[in-house]
């Protein structure tokens, strides 16, 4: 019989999955911004091809989000306080 596993292994899965279709999406956007994307695909494949990893990246976005110290912009208003 199989175990269930606990929560955070299957976020920890779902957040890797993310990261790829992440690391995915911003490939095509790569090879778009470089003209690369002629060497490999006629426009047809890669357009369609490019909209599939944004919306894949959309959807993992939605469903595994970024932990709460992703979400948190580097400069924050806390470095903007003086000690009082």
């Amino acid at each position: 019989m199989s175990e269930r596993q606990p929560a955070h292994a299957l976020e920890e899965v779902a957040q890797k999955w993310r990261a790829l279709a992440d690391r995915r999406s911003a490939h095509f956007l790569e090879l778009h911004r470089s003209g690369r994307w002629r060497r490999y695909y006629s426009e047809e494949q890669f357009l369609v091809r490019m909209h599939e990893a944004i919306r894949l990246s959309e959807r993992w976005a939605e469903i595994a989000p970024a932990p709460p110290a992703e979400l948190v912009p580097e400069h924050s208003d806390m470095t903007n306080r003086t000690a009082a």
